[in-house]
């Protein structure tokens, strides 16, 4: 699991506890933050909780699906911790993640990709597999305009590309994919430091800069430059489509991965499910002057309010917000808390037993796994 944290900005440490941002989002959220703060509180940490909110809880309750008070409270605790939030597909409100992400500067999404003994693997072969994928956070087709088709704007565009091998339809929709320059060096020396400070000796880009070659060429390009002054950590290149297909054959080959903000978004999630699923895997926002630790997997409201939950990827997150703030032993602890509940395979939600042995062996509750957990703490 990740150890250390590149330009970690300040907590307030108030005399007996650490003030941190908590928002319990939407849907399973608001039953494994509470587990997750149950947890916490077992390593020794004492932490005072400010409760904001985001999502389509807070859409209901406030009128806004993030509301002026979490940014404030997360531009002034420095640190936050949040449950998943929904989005809805299509239409409705924009992302709040994204929103969050961009309005906060949180350049650098960190997802670990770890796998955990005694979690079921698609893989026949997946021991070992333990990399990290570092996703610029602030650009790219995420953070660039869209324009619906019909509009003004998009049939400006459409004049504006017209080529003589190619004529758009009017009917045309498009989304800009910004790329800038200092964006792709600042989330390349901080994969570089990040595998620095944690030992790891290579950083893989991943790009498409084989056909996007303006955007994607100059990530590229910039990753080649900042490589330069680590010449003790190995650079390694690799185009999106042929990530994909490594990181389920052979995933052990990587260490640290470094990509544009929609590739580091897909490779995340095929990742994900070759160690268990978003179960088990936790993952952080980290920007210069605050960081935000989630589980990264959906709200699940087939199954919320039934404390069913899986608290894996909440408590691994946890895990590493306690590192970041300077608690590392405590971080240890919990991670190999969670690893000695999952090897064990006597205490398992739902999700994380295999199909063959469904009704077979009793499902534990969100709760009873968190009790498991805070035993062995």
């Amino acid at each position: 699991m990740v150890t250390s944290f590149a330009q970690a900005p300040s907590i307030i440490a108030l005399p007996n506890s650490y003030r941190i941002t908590v928002i319990p989002g939407d849907g399973i959220g608001r039953e494994i933050i509470p587990q997750m703060q149950r947890a916490v509180k077992a390593t020794g940490v004492l932490v005072e909780w400010d409760q904001q909110e985001a999502g389509q809880y807070a859409l209901e309750k406030f009128g806004k699906e993030l509301p002026d008070a979490t940014l404030e409270s997360l531009r002034n605790n420095y640190v936050g911790i949040k449950g998943p939030t929904g989005t809805p597909i299509g239409g409705g409100h924009y992302s709040v993640n994204v929103r969050m992400r961009q309005a906060l500067d949180m350049y650098a999404c960190v997802r670990p990709i770890k796998r955990y003994i005694g979690v079921s693997s698609p893989l026949k072969r997946s021991e070992g597999i333990d990399y990290i994928i570092i996703r610029e956070n602030t650009e790219d087709l995420y953070g660039g305009p869209e324009f619906a088709s019909g509009s003004s704007d998009a049939l400006h565009l459409r004049a504006m590309t017209k080529t003589s091998t190619k004529e758009f339809d009017k009917d045309v929709a498009f989304s800009i994919k910004p790329t800038t320059r200092a964006a792709c060096k600042r989330i390349t020396e901080y994969a570089f430091r990040h595998a620095h400070d944690n030992q790891r000796t290579e950083v893989t880009a991943v790009t498409k800069a084989n056909i996007m070659k303006c955007t994607d060429g100059m990530f590229l390009d910039v990753f080649r430059s900042v490589a330069q002054g680590y010449p003790h950590i190995v650079p390694r290149e690799m185009l999106v489509d042929n990530f994909v297909l490594q990181a389920i054959m052979y995933p052990q080959q990587f260490s640290v991965v470094v990509t544009p903000n929609l590739y580091g978004d897909i490779i995340s999630e095929a990742g994900a499910a070759t160690v268990g699923g978003l179960g088990v895997v936790p993952g952080a926002n980290i920007g210069e002057h605050c960081a935000l630790f989630e589980a990264v997997h959906g709200t699940a409201p087939d199954i919320a309010g039934q404390n069913k939950a899986n608290p894996t990827a909440m408590l691994l997150s946890a895990a590493m917000m306690l590192r970041h703030i300077g608690k590392v032993n405590q971080g240890d602890a919990l991670e190999n808390a969670v690893a000695e509940v999952l090897h064990g395979r006597s205490v398992r939600t739902g999700d994380l037993i295999p199909h063959d042995e469904r009704g077979q062996v009793q499902a534990a509750t969100t709760t009873e796994f968190t009790d498991a957990v805070i035993a062995r703490l």
